[in-house]
């Protein structure tokens, strides 16, 4: 088994050939894999560069699908602004079992790009600009981990996958979520909890795809909000139609707000609206009627396009933490457009249930549990 170690080997060839140095010295055996674009110092126009690229990544993983090979316990890659990117397009291919370790000084939000995978970040502080004390010191922290990985890691290959049940989450809708995880383990089901921040929906669309679940329970589709109406998110085109063969439990956690960042950086628009601050970085706006009822008829529209049996619960008595008496972004008029909307589209064809609680209260939560036992139920013929 080895370390396959990705570089642009023209420009990162000391960097690279000191962590090699370093993981032989731990008895780890590497591979290398040149992603460089062979531009040979000539100056490349943005769409060339860009072609070069794509070239250079389609090429790593050539290799990757033909060398010759002992096997391989994981993939690591050196990378700054253009090399990174290359390289995160290759290991965002590689399976979610295999560990993955970008060391970079990361010129660029990762969040995009690391959103439904498991890739490793280590930061080297200094530029990839040649051997020092500190890109030394980086790089010896980057070979202990990897090492450490080595030991530890079973061969890559197919892993068998326990299915356990889906769960979307916000601190929005926490208290809600915990008491959901309770009642689960309770009846002796696991659950994997994904963040619907705009990126973790992703990663919750991919492990569906993977056959990671059961059964869904999407408690906070609000990345609704982040997809159809404003706020940062990455590309996540299944994100509701990804579980739609699977036994599934649908609430509007969260669908009655924007996520926004910081309130001084927001647009004027949504800085008149009623909002409130989640955290210094993070503020959410109030939707409007007309947004609330868009995304109550993208998740019906998604709601009805799968096979397995659906249940929606609708708490009546607030969609988020702000969103009950007293609260920042309270609009009980909101509840009522989108539980509206959805009984209007899925009427007689999914069953939709509205309850008096609040979606973080515990009876909201209990509601959920059953459901998913009454939906699970259903797919047994």
């Amino acid at each position: 088994m080895s370390v396959l170690l990705l570089a642009t080997y023209d420009t990162k060839f000391a960097e690279a050939e000191y962590l090699m140095d370093a993981l032989t010295a731990l008895g780890v055996p590497t591979e290398k894999c040149d992603i460089s674009l062979g531009s040979k110092g000539q100056h490349w126009g943005a769409a060339e560069k860009v072609a070069a690229m794509e070239q250079a990544a389609a090429r790593a993983l050539d290799h990757l699908a033909t060398a010759p090979q002992t096997g391989r316990r994981m993939i690591a890659a050196i990378g700054g602004g253009t090399g990174g990117q290359i390289a995160l397009r290759v290991l965002r291919e590689m399976p979610i079992e295999m560990p993955k370790v970008l060391i970079s000084t990361l010129p660029f939000d990762p969040r995009y790009a690391l959103a439904d995978n498991a890739i490793i970040l280590v930061p080297t502080m200094a530029d990839l600009s040649g051997l020092n004390a500190t890109v030394r010191q980086s790089l010896d922290r980057a070979a202990a981990i990897l090492g450490g990985l080595y030991d530890a890691s079973l061969p890559t290959g197919n892993v068998a996958i326990d299915p356990s049940v889906g769960v979307t989450s916000l601190g929005v809708t926490g208290p809600g979520t915990d008491a959901l995880l309770g009642h689960l383990r309770a009846v002796g089901e696991e659950a994997t909890v994904f963040h619907a921040n705009g990126f973790g929906g992703a990663a919750f669309a991919r492990w569906c795809n993977a056959g990671a679940f059961k059964a869904v329970i999407d408690y906070t589709p609000h990345e609704l909000t982040r997809i159809f109406v404003a706020g940062v998110h990455t590309a996540m085109p299944d994100r509701f139609t990804a579980y739609c063969d699977l036994p599934r439990v649908i609430l509007p956690g969260g669908v009655n707000f924007i996520g926004m960042g910081e309130p001084d950086l927001m647009p004027d628009i949504y800085r008149a609206r009623s909002h409130y601050s989640h955290s210094p970085l993070f503020t959410h706006v109030k939707c409007t009627a007309d947004e609330i009822t868009r995304c109550a008829r993208k998740l019906a529209d998604a709601l009805l396009s799968g096979k397995g049996p659906a249940h929606a619960l609708l708490p009546m008595g607030g969609f988020s933490s702000e969103d009950r008496p007293g609260g920042a972004i309270e609009d009980s008029n909101l509840r009522e457009a989108f539980a509206e909307e959805i009984e209007g589209t899925l009427s007689g064809r999914v069953e939709i249930t509205r309850l008096p609680h609040h979606i973080n209260d515990p009876d909201c939560a209990k509601a959920a549990a059953d459901a998913l036992t009454t939906v699970i139920t259903e797919e047994v013929p």
